[in-house]
């Protein structure tokens, strides 16, 4: 199996789309005015306490105070509170870490209005950004993730992930860290880290110091409450930091300083692999050009069709995800009945694996799959749904099949789930039903032309508009492309954009940003 990773970097948002075999597997978008990401850590202040749910809320800037739950506290918040009040008591000194003296755990069974008090100042990370009309999910039990390492200050503790099998390699590791490891940090080794070189090793743990490090001299230079003290590295990155492994054969970016972004944190952890990153220059969009932008329109939505006719119906609720499968028109099978739902359900399992990554849908997924009467059968089906989810990186729980032909799924969720409005609402009628004559459209699209480059001054722009039109503007020798160009000036492009509906068009000066050429009309 092969991966490729496209980066398509918009003025108001990053999509990052993850192909394997040239397949969507997952998508990810993210508004790039966006700071609760998972991971960011805030110097915050307790605005209430809940005894009640042995809780508090923490104003970290968001709109709802984020939600913070005595247990999250993390057993050595004692030693990261004395700490804090040390970086924050004296502001030209740093306080450090190998001198700290690391105070008992917090009582496991002790209570938040015991703990905190309204007003004072705690370091906490985004645990699980705001989804739905809750606030982000905090914990103070603060770490720094790396690719191989992740670093836990105050824990004194190395572990090490248990899907690496070998013993040999384990105690390794755990010999390793235990001697390179600064004082009063705890570390946890990831799967990758097997059978790397301490070099490589002691190398991130420097990064991941320097990042506390750089933290708390952001605590001591607080002014207000809340403040930013240690931002995730970009989406791109993050998620390249998780999936990155020998598979991928591309990382195509259509922005050169993302380009470069990403360059560089592949030389820096696999240096032999940076050529496959690559800046993409074409003219068509970059989810175009990769053939995604079709897919992302067939995948999201409602109903989801797959193999020979069969579909899913797809409904979010707020509390759970409901999934029906359905055989549609299929041909029966030579098997009879139960063998027909055996192939529909196995199908579905392939998609429904697909689905869940691709949307990221999370919590509780419930799947009402075609009867089936063989025990075997069923159990057939629930062992292909969890073979399929074995790719999955989110932790999950599949139960079999219950007796009424249930699946459930249990799967963690961190952000929201993607969801992706596939439908188009006209752009010239705004849903009233009636347009002005389709064949007048090039006639508006050239007076705007003509408004661009002999009002406005603006000789260099790009075009982009539905594959259709383009076609038609593109069509003969002379084109009405070529035409335009005669008139107007050689600084026209036309750029096919399968994004947009089928008479919508907008204009883009050379640095990317849109021309707003809308009509009252349009915008009302």
């Amino acid at each position: 199996m092969t991966s490729e990773l496209v980066v398509d970097v918009q003025p108001k948002e990053v999509s990052i789309a993850l192909l394997e075999d040239k397949s969507l597997v997952e998508l990810q978008s993210e508004g790039r005015n966006i700071s609760f990401s998972v991971g960011n850590m805030y110097l915050g202040r307790i605005k209430k306490l809940m005894p009640g749910l042995n809780a508090c809320f923490v104003d970290v800037g968001y709109e709802k105070d984020a939600f913070l739950h005595y247990l999250d506290l993390g057993p050595q918040f004692n030693s990261l509170e004395k700490f804090v009040r040390q970086a924050l008591g004296d502001r030209k000194k740093l306080p450090q870490m190998h001198k700290a003296s690391i105070l008992p755990d917090i009582e496991k069974d002790g209570t938040i209005a015991n703990t905190l008090k309204v007003g004072q100042e705690v370091i906490v990370q985004i645990a699980k950004e705001p989804i739905s009309t809750k606030g982000p999910r905090l914990t103070s039990e603060i770490s720094f993730a790396g690719r191989y390492l992740v670093l836990i200050p105050f824990n004194d503790k190395v572990s090490v992930s248990q899907k690496i099998k070998s013993s040999e390699e384990r105690a390794r590791l755990k010999q390793l860290l235990q001697s390179i490891k600064p004082k009063n940090f705890g570390v946890i080794v990831r799967t990758v880290a097997e059978g790397k070189r301490v070099a490589e090793l002691d190398g991130e743990l420097k990064v991941l110091v320097k990042h506390w490090e750089d933290s708390l001299k952001k605590v001591q230079k607080a002014t207000k409450f809340p403040t930013l003290i240690y931002e995730e590295t970009s989406r791109a990155v993050g998620m390249l930091r998780d999936l990155f492994n020998p598979s991928f054969e591309n990382i195509h970016v259509n922005n050169e300083a993302v380009y470069n972004e990403i360059r560089d944190y592949v030389t820096l952890i696999a240096p032999d692999r940076a050529g496959i990153v690559k800046h993409y220059k074409g003219q068509l969009p970059i989810f175009d050009n990769f053939g995604i932008t079709k897919q992302v329109k067939s995948a999201f939505g409602k109903t989801v069709s797959y193999k020979g006719g069969a579909y899913l119906i797809i409904e979010h609720t707020e509390a759970l995800h409901v999934i029906d499968v359905n055989s549609g028109n299929r041909t029966k099978s030579p098997d009879g009945q139960e063998g027909n739902a055996l192939e529909v359900n196995l199908g579905a399992a392939d998609e429904l694996a697909r689905q869940l990554r691709l949307r990221d849908m999370g919590g509780i997924i419930v799947i009402d799959f075609i009867d089936m009467s063989s025990a075997e059968n069923r159990q057939k089906l629930y062992e292909r749904m969890t073979a399929n989810m074995q790719k999955d990186r989110a932790r999950h729980n599949i139960l079999p099949l219950s007796k009424f032909g249930l699946m459930q799924i249990t799967r963690q969720r961190v952000r929201p789930a993607m969801d992706v409005n596939t439908l188009e609402e006209c752009p010239t009628c705004h849903g009233k039903g009636k347009i002005k004559s389709s064949i007048l459209f090039t006639d508006t699209l050239e007076s705007k032309i003509d408004y661009l480059v002999n009002k406005l001054k603006i000789k260099k722009f790009s075009l982009h508009i539905h594959p259709y039109v383009a076609a038609y503007i593109n069509k003969g020798i002379f084109s009405l492309k070529y035409k335009w160009r005669m008139k107007y000036g050689s600084g026209i492009k036309i750029v096919p954009n399968q994004k947009l509906a089928f008479l919508e068009y907008i204009f883009y000066d050379p640095q990317g940003e849109e021309i707003d050429m809308k009509e009252e009309l349009d915008v009302k």
